[in-house]
Formats: C-alpha cells, structure tokens, sequence
C-alpha cells in the first residue's frame, strides 16, 4: 500500500538491507508523535518484515516533557533473529540482561507515565507537541523571509538551517549569535553530513521564539 510512498521505501531499503546482511537496526521512534504527514511512518514496523531486524525504541522524553527522568522503552521483537540465534532468543536476552542491570524506573517517574498514557493524558501531551511545532514554524518562517533555506519544521520541532555564503556550521553559529542573539547547534557536531548547516530548537516557551522572531526581522537578507 505504501510502497509508492518516498518516506515507506527508504525505510524499506534500510529493512531490505538489513534482513539481507542479518544487521540490526536501532530505530529511534523518540519524535514519533510530532509526525502529522500521514505518508511517514510513525514506527519501523510499519514495513513488512522490520520485525525480524529492528529494534525500536521510545521516550517519554520530547512529547510528555519529561526529559531527565529517563522514562521510555524498548520493543525487541520475539521474530528479531541474529547469525546461529532462534525467534525469541534475543528478546530473552534482554530480559535476562535488564533484570540484572536495572532496578526499574523510579515510582513517580512511573506513575507520572502512566498518566501521560491516560485518554486525557494523550490529548494535553498532543497540545504540547502542536506548541512545539506552531514554535519551529515561526521560526523557519522567519528565516525564510531573509532568504535563508530551513528544512523541518513540519513532522518535527527542530528545523535545519542552510548557512548562507559557504560559511561552515560554526562560522553561521557565531554569525547568528552575534547578530541575533539566537544559538543552535552547528550541524557538524551530528557528523559530516551535517556541516554547513545549523539546528534551532522549538522546544521552548513562546516568548522566547518571538523573540528569536523579532531579531530575525531585523535581519536584512544574507544569502
């Protein structure tokens, strides 16, 4: 149903890849809640046979705030295999190993995620996630207006700067700091692939990306 979909088959390509080359893939589904574009998926399986080479796994973190109580999960499928291992063996595994090695998650971590889970719940985390996400709009739509090219902001609350004129991640973050005030982080920090660009954060209180806003108006164009 969804292979014609351009988001469906990376994944597929990365699930192919891995079923062929017996690998595992660690997918990160922490963001998932933020994804409103129905043609993305929100989970690895969503694509057939992902259950047999990935492991997914969540946070409470981004969607219900509750970044530092280390709240969150794991999913290792009973179908998830490895060279000279059985169905079932790895999730087993795992157990054995969790059982030894945590104690569980502290109590009021634990009842303030199952209140976060409740139908009630789910409808103010949503509130916030749409927040966070109204947040990197206002942003990136700054940053267009003085002609500088974002990705993001749609299915996830950071968005992605282009640094105009060449610059590098780190000359485009002391440009922004100095003339702005505004601090991201500079791309190379995530690898090569992410130099020459820099992430800014919707993660924050409205009064400050108005703010960020208001000095990006004040910009005259860059690039």
């Amino acid at each position: 149903m969804h292979n014609s979909l351009p988001q469906f088959t990376q994944l597929e390509a990365l699930v192919n890849y891995a079923r062929e080359h017996k690998s595992v893939i660690i997918y990160d589904a922490v963001h998932s809640l933020f994804i409103t574009t129905s043609s993305i998926p929100k989970s690895i399986y969503e694509i057939e046979g992902a259950k047999e080479c990935a492991i997914e796994i969540g946070s409470f973190s981004k969607w219900a705030n509750f970044t530092g109580l280390r709240v969150g999960w794991a999913v290792i499928p009973q179908e998830l295999t490895i060279c000279n291992t059985v169905p079932g063996e790895l999730n087993a595994l795992w157990r054995i190993r969790h059982e030894i090695k945590f104690w569980g998650t502290a109590n009021i971590a634990q009842m303030g995620a199952l209140a976060a889970l409740s139908r009630i719940g789910q409808l103010e985390c949503q509130e916030v996630v749409n927040y966070y996400l109204q947040n990197a709009r206002m942003l990136r739509n700054a940053l267009e207006a003085v002609g500088i090219k974002c990705f993001g902001a749609i299915d996830s609350p950071f968005v992605w700067v282009k640094s105009p004129r060449n610059w590098d991640s780190w000359q485009f973050f002391d440009y922004m700091m100095r003339s702005t005030g505004i601090v991201g982080v500079p791309g190379s920090v995530f690898g090569d692939l992410g130099e020459g660009y820099l992430r800014l954060s919707g993660l924050g209180h409205r009064e400050s990306i108005e703010g960020a806003v208001s000095s990006l108006s004040q910009l005259t164009r860059i690039v």
